[in-house]
């Protein structure tokens, strides 16, 4: 089940510490019940650029109820309710939570589902988030029935989220697939806990608090606790739902003390993570895995967001200065669609650094980065050997990227419509078919990724033993991939050993049409040489005419058969060509 990710609505993040009693009314809630959502919000500058946006966007949809900005949620109007004081604000919360409850029973009514369950109860955290916030704060303006309501609405959708075999509405049964429920690395993970985290701190629910703290939150301490150096396996298009995790984490720390970031390394790694994913100009990022929202890997707030809430979090202050490095360098200065404008609040801080090496590991997701330097006109380059378990993951084991001032070779998925080409024709490895059948990479597998050496310049050896990403039984019996990336000039070189009856290729993506001229292929500013086999086929593939998802985009196919190839490539406008660098 491959199931995107809508995260275009961003999640409940701070308020002020709130003691507030309300009184409940269902099932084994009593009245009064203490309210225990305590965020802070004192980092909040009143006299920013970044305030100001916020208020404008709030004000925006209190002058316009009837139709608010895109993306508008009660939350944000939970937010200047804190922070201003206005009345109006929580007015105008209570309405919007009011009208998503209403919808939900009038949908129960008509024997429906309400629009909380849709795709798998994906948005069940931003939903019910917002009604758990201004439950809290706006909870002096809710009547009896409204707070009724609302507690029967909320404790229903979560309850339908983790027991989703006996899922129910009305009393009628809904039942649903239970997706990820148990997956702590998939997306839809961190909207589940953040429904239930917030609900039951404003409920002050001992049900939910007791399966946050026995079952749901050390799952995924465990699970987080798999990944050192960052990253997510989902890869970095669905992996930027950690903004999510980040969120929830800074909510528990405020509410009861206990520092989820802290419990691994994970939190901070993923600030150099995402620091060294990103290319030297700095406006994009290594792409791995479905890119659904857009198949472009730019830059986008959600990016920022992720590391505003690392920063915010991490207890390193190297790695905090990091942080702000990279947030004041990108070319996301601010959030650019206004439902975002929230975070924003959060401070980037001034100046900041660059990370003191050129390359970086990811061990947990099996991703490596290196880089000449850390000048925009760099080169740089990605590799990925490591756990292939995600759904949104793809058949990538063993690519690689090259980028100097613009992608040089890059997965075609890139250039697609849908961002979500997963099969490994559209990737930098080698393809191996057997009657015209690409054989595929297989899921679940666990590739090995092994640095050998590092020197300066960005300087990395490293070796790859992806085997284990075939099936015993496809014929694909053992591939090795070593690489070299030395004053920007990348060196892979393969072994293979392979059942007679299969063809073996070793594939690289380019953006621009390549002219080849014996065992030299040039695409754009990039240069490769074939260097083994000597007597290999170079043919050239437009991804436009194999199907109408391609855009645009060319891969260039190597053939050879002896068990081995190697290649070389770099940018033709590099200190040192391609050509000239010695075995």
């Amino acid at each position: 089940m491959v199931c995107p990710p809508h995260v275009e609505n961003a999640l409940p993040i701070t308020t002020l510490p709130l003691t507030l009693f309300a009184t409940l009314a269902f099932g084994a809630f009593a009245a009064p019940v203490r309210a225990a959502i305590r965020l802070d919000l004192d980092y909040v500058d009143k006299h920013s650029d970044a305030y100001a946006a916020f208020k404008n966007y709030v004000d925006d949809a209190l002058e316009h109820p009837a139709k608010p900005p895109y993306g508008f949620s009660a939350t944000d109007a939970v937010y200047m309710a804190r922070l201003d004081g206005k009345p109006a604000y929580c007015a105008l919360a209570i309405d919007l939570v009011q009208q998503q409850v209403d919808a939900a029973n009038a949908a129960t009514a008509a024997g429906k589902t309400p629009a909380v369950a849709g795709d798998s109860y994906l948005q069940v955290g931003p939903m019910v988030g917002d009604l758990a916030l201004t439950y809290e704060v706006c909870a002096a303006k809710l009547t009896t029935d409204a707070r009724a309501a609302w507690v029967a609405y909320a404790e229903r959708a979560i309850a339908n989220v983790w027991d989703h075999a006996h899922a129910s509405w009305g009393g009628r049964a809904a039942p649903w697939t239970g997706w990820s429920t148990s997956d702590p690395g998939d997306n839809y993970y961190y909207s589940f806990l953040s429904a239930t985290m917030l609900w039951a701190l404003a409920s002050d629910s001992a049900r939910w608090k007791a399966l946050l703290e026995t079952d749901k939150l050390p799952a995924l301490q465990r699970y987080m606790a798999t990944l050192p150096g960052g990253g997510s396996l989902e890869g970095t298009g669905y992996g930027v739902a950690h903004m999510r995790l980040f969120t929830l984490y800074r909510l528990w720390r405020d509410a009861t003390g206990e520092d989820l970031a802290a419990a691994n390394t994970h939190l901070t790694d993923s600030i150099d993570y995402w620091i060294h994913a990103t290319v030297p100009s700095a406006d994009a990022y290594a792409p791995f895995g479905d890119h659904s929202r857009s198949s472009q890997p730019l830059l986008y707030d959600y990016h920022r967001i992720l590391m505003l809430e690392a920063r915010a979090l991490t207890t390193s202050a190297g790695a905090k200065a990091e942080a702000s490095g990279w947030l004041n360098a990108i070319s996301i200065k601010k959030m650019t669609s206004s439902f975002n404008t929230r975070f924003d609040l959060l401070p980037a801080g001034r100046g900041g650094t660059a990370p003191p090496e050129l390359w970086y590991q990811a061990r947990g997701v099996g991703e490596v980065f290196a880089r000449t330097s850390w000048d925009r006109d760099a080169t740089w380059m990605s590799f990925i050997a490591g756990r292939y378990e995600q759904s949104h993951a793809h058949q990538e084991q063993g690519a690689f990227s090259l980028y100097r001032g613009r992608w040089l070779a890059v997965t075609e998925n890139i250039w697609t419509h849908s961002g979500i080409q997963q099969g490994s024709e559209t990737n930098n490895v080698l393809r191996f078919t057997r009657g015209g059948h690409t054989i595929g990479q297989v899921r679940p597998s666990v590739s090995s990724l092994a640095i050998n050496a590092t020197g300066a310049g960005g300087e990395l050896h490293a070796s790859a033993n992806l085997s284990a990403a075939y099936a015993k039984n496809s014929g694909v019996h053992a591939w090795q991939r070593d690489i070299d990336f030395v004053g920007g000039t990348l060196s892979v070189r393969d072994r293979y050993d392979v059942a007679a009856d299969i063809t073996t290729v070793f594939q690289i993506n380019v953006p621009a049409r390549p002219v080849v001229e014996g065992n030299h292929v040039r695409a754009d500013n990039l240069d490769i040489v074939v260097q083994t086999p000597a007597d290999a086929t170079i043919r050239v593939v437009d991804w436009r005419a194999l199907d109408a998802d391609f855009l645009s985009g060319w891969r260039i196919d190597i053939e050879g058969r002896g068990g081995a190839f190697d290649v070389r490539l770099g940018a033709a406008d590099g200190k040192q060509h391609v050509r000239d660098v010695k075995k």
